[in-house]
């Protein structure tokens, strides 16, 4: 059951008419997601339509107007302003209108959809030697549109300005429907038909103007990253009436933008990137005016807090490159000649070391390091918001930016302005061009909190403009600063600013609340107090618990991108935003908010947007603030169906441990049944998909024969677990572990008939899991402290995180603490003069998630290439089977469309070449995508078994 809501039935069916086929939907469960973006804000739309054409868009607006509906665009729903979200109807243009409609590489240009992601742009454009300039942190998911919305930046701005340099013309669609295409001389109409109407705007638009061509002359423009309020100076005579430029950083509140055609740059042929470390941020910022006289492409700037953080999430290997400090530079040299370039690099760093500040300072040579930096700044959002301390911190004041050579004056006052509210902010950003983002541990949940953030905000935003700045450098005024545009702008500038958007919009329909006619700046707030969930996981990490753990979504997006990382697949499936980490999550916080989801545990359209979670792990190591949505799907699960009927895969599947145990007692009848009809019957009744063989049991017998032959002649240093997986299927697993471990140095004694409990886990039968992991924790600390060593990953990765988070004790964190995975173990353990048998020289490999998301600095790829294969060729994302998802028979086609993301691509160009996959889903569905060829799956034990005939091969 859910609360009602305002019933859009007529306007659903008015669009019906107008557009038949244009999906439009509404309801909880499908505008949950929508009602956020990466603010503090919450606004419930109406309806979430999703538009295909410019004439969906048409149909739309129309609808809206007579019905007096709002309209918000949207493109990746990455605001932190809140310009993204609305009480009417959203449009959507990620899901569909995402496609580059041309590249002339002659004239430079590419004409795309709103809904094109900024990526995708720069990969096809960079087939020319050509990209699109200006680049935000999130460009992995934002859109050209909400570029466009927001005039964005980026990392690049000192060389690429801001968008709005970048646009030659804007397809749009007014307020009533009009399609028009606005450049840089005027509005020309689409259709012949509305000739008059485009006239009448043209001729309103020059009206206002001239009568306000003095503030318009001396308030606007004045430093590079002035984004607050509408850039009307380029409508100015002397700058030749560009209407597309004007629209540009207007918020969606003038007009729709459907396309755009915008102006590329050459791909740099050279380029090198310098790290400099500082005492602090402000010593930063005093040696930016030294460094723009190099022509950087880049000056960013971070302080400790967002470094410490990134190490603690992804392990001390995901940061290096950093010289001493607890603030640093990154300054990126571009140009033709690389010789060149390294010597500009060295001669600004002796000039900075001749300035005295520098603690430190080096040119980052590494491609990999360079990589590896780049994201730990891309990602300071995320990084920021949820730090290692625990500690949170908001957006509200993340945006302000002054001219460069004021920034150090402008971060020194900042800091006293928090200092005196008793406020902490993390600081990073755009340094060279003078743009600082921080995030400031508001408290916006209480009345007490509202009222201190918006005295510090009203107060912050006099300090920019006594600084000579402005409130907003890229990300727009949005709902947060909109309030204070009259602390930096004339009266007469905000009445003119005003007429622009009544040209356009003159019933105030578009994105209302926003720069015209604002919304308090402390409305519609996101958080709340509420109260604390009785759970079965403990969520140590998180004050609140599940209320403080769903909360650590913030909306950054990361989830949503295409490539990069593991995270997160089924979005990259479907393209879903309810099927993203972040979806999942806004609507995980609408359940604890309880209300337009009001039946908490029980709600069916929560249910529904945790279905196609694969419980891959992946987002708590690659979302910046450690979303585990795994672990909230659990709970979730074992609340949900407390004391109901659950699916018949969770029995059929979550029970494995125990039904594959007695199945190894007769294994040859029950393999030879399931590989029959009777099987196919069973699978049904089991709700297991029938397009898959179930793997073949292994006999009692062939377990004991192998688990006997493990057994080290002499002193064991470590314990071998034989989880459920390799017991059942794949003894030899075990085996081969042994001996590769005994080679290595690390004899160990196998352990036979413990469970991690995972099964249970993911299928959500929490009180059951508890139970059979508390049995294995009671085994193993036993007083013995050798390593765990543990076959299986996702067995490992249960040991290592889950059980010590559910059962929440002493014993069971102790346990956690000697857990290995094999890779893990031949890294850290092996006898440093340990020789493995000859290797191939290339591979191509398939990593569990669990694994990459829980043994930071432990990647399999890195040991491969250690013990000498030259080439591995990783799979990046997950396989698709997911342990029970990809059995499950309502999830086989999802499973099909993950793995062929990255998975199937590399079997498919095989070339001979061995796969190596440690995980049993991971080698399940490799024999399901290629076994038919012959293609079969090596845990890396079986590649390095000195007992093998040759290399990847056992015995």
């Amino acid at each position: 059951m859910t609360t009602a809501t305002r019933d859009p039935a007529g306007l659903t069916a008015r669009l019906a008419e107008l557009a038949p086929g244009l999906r439009v939907e509404a309801g909880p469960g499908a505008t949950g997601a929508y009602a956020y973006d990466a603010s503090n804000y919450r606004v419930p739309p109406r309806a979430v339509v999703f538009p295909r054409t410019a004439d969906d868009v048409v149909a739309v607006l129309r609808a809206c107007r007579e019905a007096g509906v709002p309209v918000t665009a949207r493109g990746g729903g990455t605001s932190m302003a809140g310009n993204a979200v609305g009480p009417g109807a959203v449009l959507d243009f990620s899901r569909y209108m995402n496609r580059i409609l041309d590249i002339d590489p002659q004239a430079r240009t590419a004409r795309v959809e709103a809904g094109v992601v900024l990526d995708a742009l720069r990969g096809a454009t960079a087939l020319h030697g050509l990209d699109f300039g200006p680049d935000p942190s999130s460009h992995s998911r934002c859109t050209l549109g909400g570029m466009i919305g927001n005039d964005a930046c980026g990392n690049r701005s000192v060389r690429d300005g801001r968008t709005s340099g970048h646009v030659v013309a804007l397809e749009i669609v007014t307020a009533d429907g009009v399609r028009a295409v606005a450049d840089h001389a005027g509005l020309h109409p689409v259709d012949p038909a509305d000739v008059e109407l485009v006239a009448r705007l043209e001729a309103d638009l020059k009206r206002l103007v001239e009568e306000n061509l003095a503030p318009i002359r001396t308030e606007l423009g004045r430093i590079p990253r002035q984004v607050s309020g509408y850039q009307l100076h380029h409508l100015l005579p002397e700058n030749g009436f560009g209407v597309a430029r004007a629209l540009v950083g207007t918020e969606g509140t003038c007009a729709v933008v459907t396309a755009a055609t915008v102006r590329l740059v050459a791909t740099a042929q050279a380029s090198t990137l310098l790290t400099l470390g500082y005492d602090d941020v402000v010593e930063a910022a005093e040696d930016v005016p030294e460094i723009l006289r190099f022509a950087p492409s880049a000056v960013e700037g971070m302080d400790e807090a967002i470094v410490a953080t990134m190490r603690a999430r992804r392990g001390a290997d995901s940061v290096t490159g950093l010289p001493e400090g607890r603030a640093w530079l990154y300054v990126e040299l571009e140009g033709d000649d690389q010789s060149v370039v390294d010597s500009r690099a060295a001669e600004l760093l002796d000039a900075l070391k001749a300035q005295g500040r520098l603690t430190g300072g080096r040119i980052v040579e590494s491609p990999a390091e360079r990589r590896s930096l780049w994201r730990v700044r891309e990602d300071g959002a995320g990084l920021a918001a949820r730090l290692v301390d625990g500690g949170e911190s908001w957006p509200g004041w993340e945006d302000a930016a002054v001219a460069p050579e004021d920034l150090a004056g402008y971060l020194r006052d900042f800091r006293k302005l928090l200092v005196s509210h008793q406020l902490t902010g993390v600081l990073y950003g755009h340094f060279g061009a003078g743009c600082v983002h921080v995030r400031i541990d508001f408290d916006t949940a209480t009345d007490t909190g509202r009222t201190a953030m918006r005295r510090f905000v009203t107060e912050a935003a006099a300090l920019v403009v006594e600084h000579g700045g402005t409130l907003s450098g890229e990300h727009g005024d949005g709902r947060a600063r909109s309030e204070l545009l009259q602390v930096m702008y004339s009266h007469r500038m905000i009445a003119a600013f005003a007429a622009f958007k009544k040209v356009f919009d003159p019933d105030g329909l578009l994105n209302p609340g926003v720069i015209i006619d604002p919304a308090p700046l402390d409305s519609d707030f996101a958080l709340r107090e509420l109260p604390l969930l009785d759970t079965t996981f403990g969520f140590p990490h998180d004050e609140d618990g599940f209320v403080g753990a769903v909360r650590r979504c913030v909306g950054v997006g990361r989830c949503r991108s295409d490539a990069g990382g593991v995270m997160c697949p089924s979005y990259r499936a479907t393209g879903e935003e309810n099927d993203s980490t972040r979806g999942r999550a806004r609507m995980l916080q609408e359940m604890v908010r309880g209300e337009a989801v009001t039946d908490g545990w029980r709600s069916t359209e929560v249910r529904d947007a945790l279905d196609l979670c694969l419980s891959c792990k992946a987002c708590s190591s690659d979302c910046p603030v450690g979303v585990d949505m795994a672990t909230y799907k659990a709970e979730f699960l074992h609340q949900h169906y407390k004391g109901r009927l659950r699916p018949r895969s969770h029995y059929s599947l979550g029970w494995l441990p125990l039904t594959s145990a007695l199945a190894g007692f007769v294994a040859r009848p029950v393999n030879l049944v399931l590989r029959g009809p009777v099987g196919k019957l069973l699978a049904r009744l089991g709700g297991v998909t029938t397009r898959r063989r179930i793997p073949a049991f292994t006999s009692r017998r062939a377990l004991r024969r192998t688990l006997r032959a493990a057994k080290p002649s002499g002193p064991a240093k470590a314990i071998l677990f034989v989880d459920s997986f390799t017991r059942a299927f794949r003894p030899q697993v075990a085996g081969a572990a042994s001996r590769v471990l005994a080679d290595a140095g690390i004899p160990c004694t196998p352990q036979d008939g413990l469970c991690c409990g995972l099964t249970w886990v993911s299928t959500g039968q929490l009180s059951t899991a508890r139970r059979i992991m508390a049995r294995t924790v009671a085994a193993l600390d036993n007083g013995d402290e050798r390593p765990i060593i543990v076959a299986e990953p996702s067995c490992a990765a249960a040991l290592r995180r889950d059980v010590p988070e559910l059962l929440g004790t002493e014993a069971a964190q102790r346990v956690a603490d000697r857990v290995r995975t094999f890779t893990g173990a031949l890294t850290d353990l092996a006898d440093q003069h340990w020789t493995p048998p000859p290797l191939p020289e290339n591979v191509v490999l398939q990593t569990h998630c669990h694994e990459y998301a829980t043994f930071k600095g432990h990647r399999p790829a890195d040991l491969l290439r250690r013990l000498g294969v030259r080439a591995v060729d990783e799979a990046e994302g997950c396989c698709g089977l997911a342990g029970n998802f990809g059995f499950e028979a309502q999830h086989y086609d999802t499973s099909i469309a993950v793995a062929d993301l990255a998975l199937k691509p590399r079997l498919d160009e095989l070339g001979g070449r061995p796969v190596v996959a440690d995980g049993f889903s991971c080698a399940t569905q490799i024999d399901h995508l290629a076994g038919d060829r012959g293609i079969r799956a090596r845990h890396l034990a079986e590649l390095l078994d000195p007992a093998a005939d040759q290399p990847g091969e056992t015995t």
